[in-house]
């Protein structure tokens, strides 16, 4: 793969930027990268004209809108429009124009929410989702049939990565948008410049969560890339309506190992050294009891992660330190 043209759409994100990262430090230079401004991916027209033209081999499908349970609950109508649009164009073009193959990043959210724990990847489908990030979950879920589908249709490679949560270099620090850990370090942060005696933390913190670094997954993103024909297609999704088999083209991304909130908390505590209490505030909703991806399919081919949570998280304040300093 290191002499094909690679396109990584959605390359300013957390994923995005993780995968150029990782993609650049192992000798890619065969880069395709645009921003929003220079290519809308809701815009079909303009899609179809950028394939056209740049012909990648290669497609990271790292572009989405994201967010938190508060921009979940908030913007629903966006979060299902605009994924779904984005996936529809960029899988489609990128087997009208003969992509060799795809990885679309999804999410953990397409578990139902009271799915066996650890989740496996036969699990999709077999119940309600969390109703705060259901939208979203969907037009995950819609991405995977659509790679599913093109797959058995057209013979394609197109495989679909279900990270765990994700933290690292370029998240998302904007409280009203972010996910925990960006959310918690930089409340930590604030309280410890300030010199405020409390945090407050929504839920009840007992709800249980894996994490990975981002670095990490872009790791395991482009070691499943590289897998060769035959691993590759026995991870393409079956035939079901042909041999009633369920098996969707989806892998789990993550470590395998969770923590509750509050044991988050107190680690990002301890990172910070904020030498404060910590509160909960049990009015704000907790959201899935667990989430914790079953990584058996991905530690058999061969990958594991290797950046333990609270090195991961050092590594995320001191890159959000640097940042805010910069401002």
């Amino acid at each position: 793969m290191l002499n094909k043209k690679i396109y990584v759409a959605g390359h300013t994100g957390l994923v995005g930027s993780a995968l150029v990262r990782r993609l650049e430090a192992m000798g890619y230079r065969n880069l395709i990268m645009k921003t929003h401004a220079e290519i809308d991916l809701t815009d079909q027209a303009a899609v179809d004209a950028f394939f056209a033209r740049e012909q990648p081999q290669i497609v990271f499908l790292a572009a989405a809108k994201v967010g938190g349970i508060l921009a979940n609950n908030s913007y629903p109508a966006e979060f299902i429009r605009d994924n779904i649009a984005i996936e529809v164009n960029v899988i489609h073009a990128a087997w009208k124009y003969g992509v060799e193959r795809l990885l679309f990043l999804g999410s953990s959210c397409i578990y139902p929410k009271l799915s066996p724990q650890p989740m496996k990847e036969e699990y999709l489908l077999t119940g309600p989702l969390e109703a705060t990030n259901r939208p979203y979950a969907l037009a995950k879920i819609a991405g995977i049939e659509m790679c599913w589908s093109y797959n058995r249709q057209y013979g394609t490679r197109f495989l679909a990565a279900m990270p765990t949560n994700l933290f690292g270099p370029g998240d998302n620090y904007d409280l009203e948008k972010s996910h925990v850990i960006p959310a918690l370090i930089r409340k930590f942060h604030e309280a410890k410049k300030n010199n405020v005696d409390s945090v407050v933390v929504w839920g009840t913190g007992k709800p249980r969560r894996e994490f990975l670094y981002s670095d990490d997954m872009a790791e395991a993103c482009i070691f499943l890339m590289n897998l060769s024909e035959s691993d590759l297609d026995n991870l393409k999704g079956s035939d079901e309506a042909a041999d009633g088999t369920f098996l969707p083209p989806v892998i789990n991304i993550g470590v395998g190992v969770d923590v509750s909130i509050l044991e988050l908390a107190n680690i990002i505590k301890n990172v910070v050294a904020f030498d404060g209490r910590i509160e909960f505030d049990a009015s704000k909703p907790d959201g899935t009891p667990q989430k914790l991806l079953d990584v058996s399919r991905l530690h058999a081919l061969g990958w594991k992660a290797n950046t333990g949570l609270r090195e991961g998280i050092q590594l995320a304040y001191k890159n959000y330190v640097n940042g805010a300093l910069a401002h």
